[in-house]
């Protein structure tokens, strides 16, 4: 047989084994995914989980004030600041005031500030963590004035964000971003020299050359790092939107609570507090959720409690 008719053969063979496994395939009925009868039971108890304390301090927090043991005007129950709440945001019930329906305005411009510094803090954090992590001439270069500077309050920055920028939108994300620069770049610094030296050795035993080894190795090993980094940021933006609107802006939840507290309105002040809180928290499981897409190859070897 020449090699021609030996060939036809083998592919002959081998499209009526295909054939076969895949009537074989039709033949099987399909089962039933299974399903966790206890998946259910476990959502509801990690839900009771999540909101049994915060909802065991409003329970006692308004059983103190229904009972008259401090003075409600000083710090208003739940129940009242629900009620604010529910018309800074659609101000149909005139209960906050001045205030009435203007918790839109006032959030949009906070997200759009806390969002806008984290995103220049954040990235350029990250970038110069990695570059120090990655060499010792850029870490002797910036790395003495990053530890320098990281310890000067943010709230000291205030007078010179004001001299540069004036007042507005800039220097409040001047001062956001400044806060959340140094948690990204000790964090991306610790990410890469935390590599394990048999990891980058079996890199290059394989023949990796530089760029391989840093896009296949070093970046992967160094991510987990870098997200907790970010997540720290996403949350120091937040803190520090209340001290970038008080002072250098007239919008935003840092401006409202400052304001209202100027006028004694504590149920405003709270309402905003607790505004910021949520925003934070939200902010907070968007940073997670894409920590986990980029890192679901670390979780087997991630202890989860």
């Amino acid at each position: 047989m020449d090699g021609d008719a030996r060939r036809r053969l083998i592919a002959a063979v081998a499209d009526a084994a295909i054939l076969k496994e895949d009537d074989a395939a039709l033949a099987e009925p399909k089962q039933a995914p299974n399903r966790d009868p206890g998946a259910a039971s476990r959502r509801l108890t990690n839900l009771l989980l999540y909101i049994a304390f915060p909802g065991a301090v409003i329970v006692v927090w308004q059983i103190l004030a229904s009972a008259g043991l401090y003075r409600r005007a000083i710090l208003p129950p739940p129940t009242d600041i629900a009620t604010v709440l529910f018309d800074l945001v659609f101000g149909t019930s005139g209960e906050a005031g001045r205030y009435s329906g203007s918790w839109t305005d006032h959030t949009l411009s906070s997200l759009w500030r806390v969002f806008a510094g984290f995103a220049w803090g954040g990235a350029l954090g990250t970038l110069l963590g990695l570059l120090i992590g990655l060499s010792r001439v850029v870490e002797k270069l910036f790395d003495p004035t990053v530890q320098v500077l990281r310890n000067v309050p943010v709230t000291a920055w205030v007078p010179l964000s004001l001299i540069f920028f004036g007042i507005g939108n800039q220097p409040a994300i001047f001062l956001i971003g400044l806060g959340a620069f140094f948690p990204a770049v000790l964090n991306s610094t610790h990410g890469v020299r935390q590599l394990n030296r048999t990891l980058y050795k079996a890199g290059e035993m394989m023949g990796a050359n530089q760029r391989e080894m840093l896009v296949r190795v070093i970046l992967p090993a160094a991510l987990p790092s870098v997200m907790t980094g970010l997540r720290l940021s996403m949350g120091i933006a937040w803190v520090l939107v209340v001290v970038a609107e008080i002072l250098a802006v007239r919008s935003g939840l840092g401006y409202l609570l400052n304001d209202a507290y100027q006028f004694y309105r504590n149920d405003v002040v709270i309402a905003s507090m607790l505004s910021i809180g949520v925003l934070g928290f939200l902010s907070d499981r968007v940073v997670v959720f894409v920590r986990d897409r980029l890192l679901e190859w670390n979780r087997l070897e991630s202890y989860d409690g």
